[in-house]
């Protein structure tokens, strides 16, 4: 039977939610709030000439994109151009620079460099991350989670040695390597898994196999291009899209949600989907009765870090720079410390920098850059303009050290920041939040925030606070999974329920 369904959010996972509910044949309404589509993964044009991604820029794990777009009989291909990077990405060490070559074996010789034997180290780590990789990105991921017999299959059960959920990523980088450097190349990816790498589960490092192994991708135009092509896929699906359209309440009547209310209007619903914000929708757009969790659950959840983010137009180029530089001069177990253990402002941060203008010159004006720092940080901690600017200008002075330009504040011609009281206006982020829950062993699979409301039959949730976490690719399949429940919902029409 064709149902009236409604997605509230327009980010991946809501984006992803939408076209294949309406691919099922249903009539299908995204409600955003903002006033663009795409969630954290929005872009701005400035008017004198610059383009700023707002959110995501590792575009890591392309077959799992790729698959989004395969379903609906397209290639991302049809919509937009993605080019290698090379090198992949540059780490920024106390005395030395690592840069991360495209090729797998100009990786091996890299390692073997450093340390002797590591390259063989490496095959046999990418050897176990692929089969963790395999096996987790098409069985382990793709389960709505509402019970652990889901993963009682023959598969998954001779599997779950080797995917080492139950040893720590850091223990199992170190089986593999001895050298720092190279260990802080192996556990970078983790860190917006939302824990120290003692934390999260050794079958994270897929990621690793994810990103090196499988290389570093730009879109070019930006991550935006993605967020278009899904919208262009669900549109041809029949998806109406709703801009500047706040939800504001979720009505309910006989365990079933009824409608939605938005601008004042109350609107009929077979369904919901809600790819907002998890806690916001249950502690605001419902009642008490209905929702899953009570705040203080929220209290007890490891979320993935905040991020203080600059976003700079300069009227020159900068030298010495790649598209992806990661600054770890200092060392990564006191800032991951600082993040999710006593949650301050860090006090030797580690940041990151993306410079699209490298690779993608119409982002910014001819000879100028197109640049953003991101410094990870604990969400729900003080923001406060004054701590923008200290940790702007330490930033800015590590970078030109390492490039060696100068008077960059100079050359600045737009400077726009974005932290954690950005986060809670534009997206309702629980505590300010940029990454969603931490994927711990504690908060992994059924263990995490259910997609389906335990008390509304026809209200299910997607994105980065449920299953299967935070990320690109997981939200792309979390709207998915969302998409399957409510495709397979037997719901009296709205007409009747109202």
């Amino acid at each position: 039977m064709r149902k009236r369904i409604a997605i509230i959010g327009s980010g991946f996972s809501g984006i992803s939610a939408a076209a294949y509910t309406a691919q099922a044949g249903n009539e299908v309404h995204v409600f955003e709030k903002n006033s663009s589509l795409g969630g954290r993964a929005r872009q701005f044009k400035t008017p004198d000439g610059y383009t700023f991604d707002m959110g995501p820029s590792w575009y890591w794990m392309p077959d799992i994109i790729e698959n989004f777009f395969a379903d609906f009989a397209k290639r991302s291909a049809d919509f937009y151009c993605l080019t290698p990077l090379n090198p992949q990405f540059e780490m920024v060490f106390t005395n030395n620079v690592v840069a991360i070559p495209e090729k797998y074996e100009d990786l091996r010789n890299l390692f073997e460099h450093m340390e002797s034997g590591a390259a063989k180290q490496l095959d046999r780590f990418m050897d176990e991350a692929q089969y963790k990789y395999e096996v987790g990105m098409k069985d382990f991921v793709n389960k709505p989670c509402h019970s652990w017999f889901e993963f009682f299959s023959l598969k998954i059960a001779r599997s779950a040695l080797k995917l080492d959920l139950f040893s720590s990523f850091q223990t199992h980088v170190r089986r593999f390597f001895k050298h720092p450097q190279l260990i802080s190349l192996m556990e970078f990816p983790v860190i917006f898994l939302g824990a120290m790498p003692k934390d999260i589960p050794a079958l994270y490092s897929l990621m690793n196999y994810g990103g090196y192994k499988l290389g570093t991708w730009y879109p070019m135009g930006g991550f935006i291009k993605i967020i278009d092509a899904m919208v262009a896929v669900a549109k041809e699906q029949g998806v109406q899209f709703h801009l500047n359209a706040p939800v504001t309440k979720i009505h309910i009547k006989h365990n079933q949600a009824t409608s939605l209310a938005v601008n004042g209007e109350t609107i009929p619903f077979d369904a919901i989907i809600a790819s907002s914000d998890y806690h916001y929708t249950e502690q605001q757009l419902l009642e008490k009765q209905y929702r899953n969790y009570r705040d203080d659950y929220w209290r007890k959840k490891t979320l993935a870090p905040s991020c203080l983010i600059f976003y700079l137009g300069l009227k020159q180029q900068i030298p010495n720079l790649k598209h992806h530089t990661l600054f770890f001069e200092n060392d990564l177990n006191i800032h991951a410390k600082e993040i999710y253990d006593t949650k301050k402002w860090p006090t030797r941060p580690l940041f990151y920098t993306c410079c699209p203008s490298k690779t993608d010159k119409g982002l910014a004006p001819e000879q100028h850059e197109n640049l953003f720092l991101l410094m990870p940080l604990a969400s729900g901690i003080e923001d406060n303009n004054n701590l923008r600017e200290k940790y702007f200008r330490e930033m800015l002075q590590r970078l030109e050290k390492h490039t060696g330009a100068s008077n960059l504040l100079k050359q600045i011609v737009y400077k726009k920041s974005y932290c954690i009281r950005d986060f809670k206006e534009d997206y309702h982020a629980y505590l300010g939040n940029a990454y969603g829950l931490a994927n711990t062993l504690s908060q992994t699979a059924v263990l995490k925030p259910s997609i389906r409301n335990k008390h509304v039959k026809n209200l299910y949730y997607t994105g980065q606070l449920t299953v299967p976490g935070p990320g690109v690719p997981p939200a792309i399949i979390s709207g998915k999974i969302a998409a399957t429940e409510v495709n397979k919902l037997k719901i009296m029409p709205y007409e009747t329920a109202i």
